[in-house]
């Protein structure tokens, strides 16, 4: 469930935005041919994150002051701490900016700007290999995961009991949404699997 006041709005219209924080989460995505046990399509290795309060986000960049530079140059710059990136290896740009939502909780009001960049999974898995390495590593980040995107026969395992972690924020509506706009599931996928894990 969103947040109270989660409410979409347009990369314009949040930059008039009175007192709000800006902060920008990446969802790292790239097609994976193989297949689980041999049997199962795993479709794509798609990352997020434990956090250190034991939930589940998207890298981030910290929150980032309009008048120092775009949101891109943020967001790149705190990559850099949470992945361990260098700009060669993965440069965030506006082409890849997807939404942005305001949320008025009861100490702040946050604009979460949300970006997705498909890369190759030899990219994807240097991303991961150098996510061990970065400054945040073991301190404010647990450690890159990868959400599977399947279900299992008993109709729980995978998707649907990846879906009943606690997640920070509205990362899991990030998740959905980047599913269903980008067509990394079927929406009949999509619905099972949320469906699924509400009863499990």
């Amino acid at each position: 469930m969103a947040e109270p006041g989660y409410r979409a709005v347009s990369r314009r219209e949040s930059r008039s935005l009175s007192g709000y924080k800006h902060a920008c989460h990446l969802m790292v995505y790239g097609p994976d041919p193989g297949k689980l046990f041999g049997k199962i399509p795993l479709r794509y290795a798609l990352l997020m994150q434990m956090r250190f309060d034991g939930k589940i986000g998207f890298p981030r960049g910290g929150f980032v002051d309009l008048r120092d530079g775009t949101l891109e140059d943020g967001l790149n710059r705190e990559l850099s701490e949470e992945l361990g990136c260098d700009p060669t290896m993965l440069c965030i740009t506006e082409s890849d900016y997807a939404s942005s939502h305001a949320t008025e909780g009861p100490a702040q009001k946050v604009v979460a700007h949300f970006y997705t960049k498909k890369i190759s999974l030899e990219e994807l898995h240097k991303v991961e290999l150098s996510a061990v390495q970065a400054k945040d590593h073991g301190r404010e980040v647990m450690g890159i995961i990868r959400v599977p995107l399947y279900t299992l026969r008993d109709g729980f395992g995978g998707l649907p009991a990846f879906l009943t972690n606690t997640f920070i924020g509205n990362a899991k509506e990030q998740l959905i949404s980047a599913l269903r706009t980008l067509r990394l599931l079927s929406e009949a996928e999509l619905q099972a699997a949320i469906s699924a894990s509400r009863v499990g």
